[in-house]
């Protein structure tokens, strides 16, 4: 039985700048086919413009508030907001809220760095 606690996952940054803790993957558990993480952005952070070739995302966020760019189009997002981003879409997301925004990540194919390919310099 695989159960892991957010606290007790380390974290590690991701290619577009992201602050992670991975609960679940092919890395830790029996899941093979996507992964769940939790990722954070401190007040006034964004990521890096990106897109996954392989990977679709929903992003769904839990605490905080921020901005979501997905080719081209721009919406506030806040707790309780699921985001589809398909695979090859470019996306960035802001925090613009006084605190961390925090949003559980669901990839599939799992996160790999490989399949970050940033568009922002």
């Amino acid at each position: 039985m695989d159960i892991y606690n957010l606290e007790n996952v380390p974290p590690f940054i991701t290619k577009d700048g992201s602050e992670i803790r991975e609960l679940l993957a092919h890395r830790n558990s029996g899941i093979r086919n996507q992964s769940l993480a939790e990722a954070r952005l401190p007040v006034g952070a964004s990521t890096q413009e990106h897109y996954h070739p392989q990977a679709e995302e929903i992003y769904y966020i839990t605490h905080g508030a921020g901005r979501m760019w997905i080719e081209g189009e721009t919406r506030d997002v806040k707790p309780g907001d699921a985001i589809a981003i398909p695979p090859g879409q470019r996306h960035k997301l802001w925090n613009t809220g006084p605190e961390t925004l925090r949003l559980l990540c669901c990839c599939a194919p799992a996160y790999e760095h490989p399949d970050t390919v940033i568009t922002e310099t």
